[in-house]
C-alpha cells in the first residue's frame, strides 16, 4: 500500500511537501531510496551546478579577453615601435564588431523568444543609472566627432585607423546605450551560457576601452608639445576649427572613461540576473517615493554650497585655463574644499550615528543590485583615496610650509576622511529596512483624492486656497517627523547637493591636481597624466554613484 502511495506521488515540486505530510506508518519508509526522490532533490542542484559553471565560463573568458588586450597595451607603452597604438586599436575594434554581432542577436533573437524574459528586477538599473548612460553616452560620441575631425585635418600626417576606430566606437556606444536603456532589468531564462559570454565578451572590451583612455595621451602630448611652441611633424593649423577640436576633445576626454565604467557595472547586474527566478517576496509590495517634504535647513545648507562651488567654478575656468594660470584661483578653489569637506564629513558621522540609535530592522534579503552599489561605493573611492596619497608624498617631499602646498595638503588628507565617512553613512542606511509610517492608507487617499481634483478645472480661489492646503500639510508632514528621521533627510539632501556640486566641477573641466603643476613637475608628465586619469574618472563615478546612494537613504528615511 505504500509502495503505491509512493508511486502515486505528484511531480517533483512537491516531493519535500508530500513527504513532509505522510502519516507515520510510512515514516520508516528511506524516500532517498526512490528515483523521484533522488531526480526532485538534483534538479535544482543540478541547475545551480549549470550556473557557476557557466559563471565560471565565461569569466574566464572575460579574463583572458581583458590580459590579451593589457598585454597588448603595455607592449605600446613600453614598446611603442613592435606594438603600434594602431595595433591595439585593430585588436579593440575586432572585440567591438564582436560584442555588436551579439548585442544584436540578443535584441533581435533572444530576447523575442517565448519565456525568454519572465522576471525583471526592479532594483536594477534606476532611472538615474540609464539616464548617466545615455548623457556619458552622448558626450563620448561627440569625443570621438573632435576626434575624427581632428585627424581629418591632420590626414597628411594621420593614418586611416585613426579616423576608423573612432567611427566604429561611436556604433558600438549607440548600440551598447539602446541596449542597456531598454535591457538593463531583463532575467533572461534561456541561451544561459551564450548570454552570459556575451555580456563578459562586452564588459572585458570596455574595460580595455578604460585602459586604453587612461594611458593613451597621444593627442595630450602634441597639444603640450604645441602650447610649449615645440616644432612637430604633425602640427594642427593655425585655425580657427582646428582649436575648436583640440579644446573639444580635452573637454569631453573624462567623459568616455566614465562611460565605460557605468557600462560595465550595469552589465555585471545582467550577468548577475541571467537565469535568476524572482519570487514574490523579493517583489516590493510598497515603493517609498521621493518626496521633499521635512527637510529645510539640508536644502538651505547644500543650495549655498552649489552656488559658491558654481562661482568659484566659473572663475576657475576663466582664469586658470589661460597660458599662465594666477597662483590665486588654486587658493580659492581648494579653500572651498576645505570648508566643504568638513561639514560634509560630520554630516556623514551624526548620520552613521543616528543609525546605530534607530532601531530598524536590517534588510537581509538577496539583492544583486545592493551588493554591486556597496562594491561600486568602495572601488570608485579608491581612485580620489590613492590620489590624495600621491599628493601627500609629493608635497611632503618638496615644500609643505607653502601656503599652496599646505592648501593641497591639507584637501588631501580632508577628503581621505570624507570618503570614508560617506561609504560608511550610505552602506549603513542602503542595507536598512525602509521606514513605513502607519499613516500611509490616509496619505493614498489624499493623493487620489488631489489627482481627481486636478482634473477639474478650477478657479484662481479653489487654487490659493490648494497651496494654502499643500503649505499646511508640508509644515504639518515636518512636524510630526521624529527627530531621527528629520535628522537623516536633513544630512542626506544636504549631502545630495554637495556630491552634485564636487561632481560637476571636475567633470566639466575643472582639474586642478593637473593643472597646478606640483604633482606633474615631481613624478613626470607621463606618470601623473596615468595616475589622473585613473583617479579622476572614478572620482568622478564615485559623487554620482554616491548622489544615487544618499537618494535611497533619503527615500527610506
Amino acid at each position: 500500500m505504500s509502495d503505491n502511495k509512493v508511486s502515486r506521488q505528484k511531480p517533483c515540486h512537491h516531493c519535500k511537501s508530500r513527504s513532509a505530510s505522510a502519516p507515520p506508518d510510512t515514516s520508516t519508509i528511506h524516500y532517498e531510496k526512490f528515483w523521484l526522490y533522488r531526480h526532485c532533490s538534483s534538479v535544482q542542484q543540478r541547475d545551480r551546478q549549470a550556473q557557476k559553471a557557466g559563471q565560471l565560463f565565461s569569466g574566464l573568458l572575460a579574463m583572458n579577453v581583458v590580459f590579451l588586450g593589457s598585454a597588448f597595451i603595455s607592449s605600446m607603452i613600453f614598446n611603442h615601435v613592435a606594438i603600434t597604438l594602431a595595433d591595439v586599436w585593430i585588436l579593440l575594434s575586432i572585440l567591438k564588431v564582436l560584442c555588436l554581432c551579439w548585442i544584436i542577436y540578443y535584441l533581435l533573437g533572444t530576447s523575442r523568444q517565448p519565456h525568454a524574459v519572465l522576471y525583471r528586477d526592479s532594483h536594477a538599473a534606476p532611472i538615474w543609472v540609464r539616464g548617466s548612460v545615455l548623457l556619458f553616452g552622448s558626450f563620448s560620441i561627440l569625443l570621438n566627432m573632435f576626434q575624427i575631425g581632428y585627424s581629418v585635418i591632420l590626414i597628411h600626417c594621420k593614418s586611416m585607423v585613426e579616423i576608423v576606430f573612432p567611427s566604429i566606437e561611436i556604433l558600438f556606444i549607440c548600440t551598447q546605450a539602446f541596449f542597456l536603456w531598454h535591457h538593463s532589468k531583463d532575467c533572461i531564462q534561456v541561451q544561459h551560457n551564450f548570454t552570459r559570454c556575451g555580456l563578459m565578451l562586452t564588459i572585458a572590451t570596455n574595460l580595455l576601452l578604460w585602459l586604453l583612455a587612461v594611458t593613451n595621451d597621444t593627442i595630450h602630448m602634441e597639444i603640450e608639445s604645441q602650447l610649449r611652441n615645440e616644432t612637430t611633424s604633425c602640427t594642427c593649423p593655425n585655425t580657427t576649427i582646428c582649436k575648436v577640436f583640440q579644446k573639444g576633445y580635452i573637454l569631453f576626454y573624462p567623459f568616455n572613461t566614465e562611460y565605460c565604467l557605468i557600462c560595465c557595472s550595469v552589465l555585471y547586474v545582467i550577468w548577475k540576473n541571467v537565469g535568476r527566478r524572482i519570487s514574490h517576496h523579493h517583489v516590493p509590495h510598497i515603493k517609498p517615493k521621493f518626496k521633499l517634504q521635512g527637510v529645510v535647513f539640508g536644502p538651505l545648507l547644500g543650495t549655498t554650497a552649489v552656488i559658491i562651488g558654481i562661482c568659484i567654478f566659473m572663475i576657475y575656468q576663466i582664469q586658470a585655463t589661460g597660458s599662465a594660470p594666477n597662483h590665486q584661483v588654486f587658493v580659492m578653489y581648494y579653500s572651498y574644499y576645505i570648508v566643504l569637506l568638513p561639514l560634509m564629513s560630520v554630516g556623514a558621522v551624526i548620520g552613521t550615528i543616528i543609525h546605530a540609535l534607530e532601531k530598524r530592522e536590517l534588510d537581509t534579503l538577496k539583492n544583486p543590485t545592493r551588493s554591486l552599489d556597496v562594491i561600486l561605493l568602495m572601488g570608485a573611492a579608491l581612485g580620489q583615496i590613492g590620489m590624495s596619497y600621491f599628493s601627500i608624498v609629493a608635497i611632503v617631499a618638496t615644500d609643505p610650509r607653502d601656503l599652496l602646498n599646505s592648501l593641497i595638503l591639507s584637501y588631501s588628507v580632508l577628503l581621505i576622511f570624507q570618503n570614508i565617512t560617506q561609504n560608511v553613512f550610505i552602506i549603513d542606511g542602503l542595507h536598512r529596512q525602509p521606514f513605513i509610517s502607519p499613516g500611509k492608507e490616509e496619505e493614498m487617499k489624499e493623493e487620489q483624492n488631489r489627482e481627481a481634483y486636478n482634473q477639474r478645472r478650477v478657479s484662481m480661489l479653489e487654487l490659493g486656497q490648494e497651496i494654502r492646503k499643500v503649505s499646511l500639510s508640508y509644515l504639518h508632514s515636518y512636524s510630526h517627523l521624529s527627530w531621527k528621521r528629520r535628522a537623516l533627510r536633513e544630512i542626506s539632501f544636504f549631502l545630495v547637493l554637495c556630491n552634485i556640486i564636487l561632481w560637476v566641477m571636475p567633470t566639466f573641466g575643472a582639474h586642478p591636481v593637473f593643472e597646478n603643476g606640483l604633482e606633474k613637475s615631481f613624478y613626470g608628465y607621463s606618470t601623473w597624466f596615468a595616475i589622473v586619469n585613473f583617479g579622476l574618472p572614478l572620482g568622478v563615478f564615485y559623487r554620482m554613484h554616491s548622489v544615487g546612494g544618499l537618494l535611497e537613504v533619503y527615500i527610506t528615511a
